[in-house]
């Protein structure tokens, strides 16, 4: 077994490896750039090595430092983690020609399944299912329409060595392929320094289901049942669980043994996904395709330890020092499910837009029984703009899908970030949604419910009269708090024992009773309620029941107003004594300024193109700019017809989110 490995990736991946190796007794080092220098897996581990400045392309990218890095420190084997070089067929062999044994798949497998349009090809020879598709190169946008008109819409446009939802565009008329096919190339070029795109018949309904497989370097290959990730945004994933509602029995067989075959037509050892598109129209289960295989651990791969008791990382460090496994197939059992969601830094009330900065207040739920969460970032560190977006992974485990689902709003009402957009709330309310509670789910499940965008969870009336009674608690102790201050002029002043709460448009009065135990909340002159629970001026979270109701609420002062957050939605409250709520009905409304005149900048990026110029006329729909942000380029349309006054940024300038590009007349 390896003394010490080094782990050649940053964040959450980087501290799930170090976690293992801990465990199994090997010495860990950690490799970062100067925007990680503090970061958590930094700290981890038990040795770091600096590579460079922030930009990828100079620190993790770099094989040549990692190398080193690896003769500085006697490291005998790398873990790649995923992303940056996890599928590099040179880096590793790179690693092997100069002794250092590479965490993952011999080098050959990640050349022929790394090659989207190749890898198709290999998988229809093994006798995989593959989408209909033109797996040839394709040179210019008329070839594109041509190719996807014989295909039929809708079609997707790929990057050949694309991934992660990165050169990606799906067409639903030769339109958005004259639009996207040039997008898709630079896409992939940009990202993966390959420009080559293929184009594929686009299935309807479908669902995007993924094989884990496993194999050493002894022929023994195994696959380790299925994921279901159809919850996915721009062809990201969201959500992810194991197993899936919809596969059965009979299709796990089906679709393992085609993953194993696939996998040991290219000698393939190590951890790997092959993922599946599957029509979730044909409830046989016979209608599922190949898409691609990932030749790395996935992101989702907790949800897939937490049903089968296995630790991953543990069998990829085991298959690397030339172990055999331990167990065959037979010896796999699935128990029990498991769901995973990816907590992102991206603001879903404003289109999803990337969001970085720093974290002001970080505290993700704690870690108990059926509750676990896999981070690489800190209260006070930053979300860079350099790398991915993801702040941490939650990952929930119970008897049952719906038990794993509750534990998910749960934890999630108990996760605080703050100083960046976060998209805990958009996560709650997908849990929170009756089609992913029924299991009814497709890759266009998010752009089918949420086609107006993401307003937060909607809130039954028992909630918000909960939170009514929260609100005038946390004002209440409060209010006795700054009452209770000493060297105050005059006699004590106590706080008014009624109030009027104004909630989602409406007032409520409400008042307290004390009884042993808690307190009896009158609201609107009804019954009391018992609420039990303690809140402190200062505190992040009220925690307690509301007539044995649990409730979980964070709670943060907003100017004069409470906001309080839980399951999925943000409220905004005033809490008031009666003669001041009377009286505010004649305060003057302010209204925002007219912004309609202006293109912003949605979000932190590079404004790479710019469209239009002063004086120019333009209709509703146009493209007028594209802005990169994350390695995605994001087209800026006219929301509607005007003609260019001003122009206030040129291509090549980082923008601010906000940031004015065009005034209009």
């Amino acid at each position: 077994m390896f003394k010490k490995i080094l782990i050649a990736n940053r964040g959450e991946i980087a501290c799930r490896v170090i976690r293992t190796a801990k465990k199994m007794g090997i010495k860990t080092v950690a490799v970062y750039s100067d925007a990680d220098a503090r970061a958590p897996h930094v700290r981890m581990a038990d040795e770091a090595v600096r590579l460079g400045p922030p930009a990828a392309s100079e620190s993790y990218l770099r094989a040549d430092l990692i190398l080193l890095a690896c003769k500085e420190t006697g490291a005998e084997a790398v873990h790649p983690g995923y992303g940056f070089l996890s599928e590099r067929e040179s880096f590793a062999r790179l690693l092997a020609e100069n002794g250092i044994a590479f965490i993952g798949p011999p080098p050959n497998a990640i050349a022929a399944m790394g090659d989207k349009i190749e890898s198709k090809k290999l998988a229809q020879a093994a006798g995989v299912n593959v989408v209909p598709g033109f797996l040839g190169d394709i040179a210019t946008t008329e070839d594109a329409v041509r190719i996807a008109g014989e295909i039929g819409y809708p079609v997707m446009m790929k990057a050949s060595a694309g991934g992660g939802g990165k050169g990606m565009r799906l067409a639903w008329s030769e339109t958005d392929v004259r639009e996207g096919f040039e997008a898709t190339k630079r896409e992939g070029l940009a990202s993966f320094g390959d420009d080559r795109v293929f184009i594929e018949k686009f299935i309807e309904s479908p669902r995007h289901i993924e094989i884990q497989v496993l194999g050493d370097q002894h022929g023994n290959i195994l696959y380790l049942g299925e994921r279901e990730c159809s919850v996915q945004r721009r062809h990201q994933k969201v959500v992810e669980e194991a197993p899936s509602p919809f596969v059965t029995p009979q299709m796990r067989k089906a679709m393992g043994e085609q993953a194993v075959a696939l996998a040991r037509a290219v000698g393939y050892y190590s951890a790997g996904t092959v993922e599946l598109i599957v029509s979730g129209a044909d409830p046989t289960g016979e209608s599922f395709y190949f898409l691609e295989m990932n030749t790395r651990l996935q992101v989702e791969h907790p949800v897939t330890e937490q049903v089968t008791g296995l630790d991953l990382v543990e069998q990829m460090i085991r298959v690397a020092a030339g172990e055999q496994l331990a167990f065959g197939q037979d010896d796999v059992k699935l128990s029990g499910w498991s769901i995973e969601n990816r907590v992102y830094a991206e603001d879903p009330y404003r289109g999803f837009l990337p969001s970085t900065g720093r974290l002001v207040r970080y505290q993700p739920p704690r870690e108990k029984e059926g509750v676990r969460v896999d981070d690489g970032v800190f209260e006070g560190g930053e979300v860079s703009m350099f790398y991915d977006p993801m702040i941490a992974k939650l990952v929930t485990y119970a008897d049952t899908r719906e038990a794993a689902v509750d534990l998910q709003i749960e934890a999630l009402d108990r996760f605080v970030i703050e100083g960046i957009g976060h998209n805990v709330d958009f996560l709650s309310a997908l849990m929170q949604h009756p089609r992913f509670r029924a299991g009814e789910l497709t890759t266009g499940f998010i752009a089918e419910e949420y086609p107006e965008g993401f307003q937060g969870a909607p809130a039954d009336p028992q909630l918000i009269e909960d939170l009514a009674l929260i609100a005038s608690l946390v004002a209440l102790e409060t209010d006795h708090r700054a009452c209770s201050i000493s060297g105050q002029l005059g006699s004590e002043v106590l706080p008014p024992e009624e109030r009027v709460v104004r909630i989602a448009g409406r007032d409520h009065r409400i008042r307290f009773d004390g009884f042993e135990g808690g307190l009896l909340g009158y609201i609107d002159k009804g019954e009391g309620r018992e609420l039990i629970g303690r809140w402190q001026p200062g505190q992040l979270l009220f925690k307690g029941t509301i007539d044995e109701r649990s409730r979980t609420v964070q709670v943060m002062r907003r100017g004069r107003q409470w906001r309080l957050t839980t399951r999925g939605a943000s409220h905004l409250v005033d809490v008031l004594p009666a003669h001041v709520a009377e009286l505010s009905r004649y305060m003057i409304e302010k209204i925002p300024p007219d912004l309609s005149k202006f293109l912003l900048c949605p979000m932190p990026g590079l404004l790479t193109a710019l469209n239009v110029g002063e004086g120019d006329k333009v209709e509703a729909g146009q493209p007028l700019a594209v802005v990169e942000a994350m390695k995605m380029e994001n087209i800026l349309r006219a929301e509607k017809s005007g003609t260019v006054a001003k122009v206030q940024a040129k291509p090549g300038d980082s923008l601010a989110v906000d940031a004015v590009i065009l005034e209009f007349e």
